[in-house]
């Protein structure tokens, strides 16, 4: 049972950046989120990435940070090159 409950919580946690993910990419910009949130939730995810990987290996919990640390470089890539009109 706990595994289940830790392979849920890996996946919601995984898939809670697609929505701004998704509405960066239609937009093409995303100007309402801050850098500095952007940057802590990025290096964030690779330092307990590394940490997973190296110390305490759970597949669950390394699909949620390599799968965020892709959903917010698609977040800031639109953060940093917008759409120009």
């Amino acid at each position: 049972m706990m595994t289940i409950l830790g392979w849920a919580g890996s996946i919601l946690l995984a898939l809670c950046a697609i929505p701004q993910a998704y509405k960066s990419y239609q937009e093409r910009q995303t100007s309402d989120i801050s850098a500095s949130f952007l940057w802590m939730w990025f290096i964030g995810e690779w330092f307990a990435m590394f940490y997973v990987f190296f110390e305490k290996y759970s597949l669950p919990l390394l699909l949620n940070y390599a799968s965020n640390i892709v959903l917010i470089a698609v977040i800031m890539w639109f953060y940093y090159f917008p759409k120009r009109d």
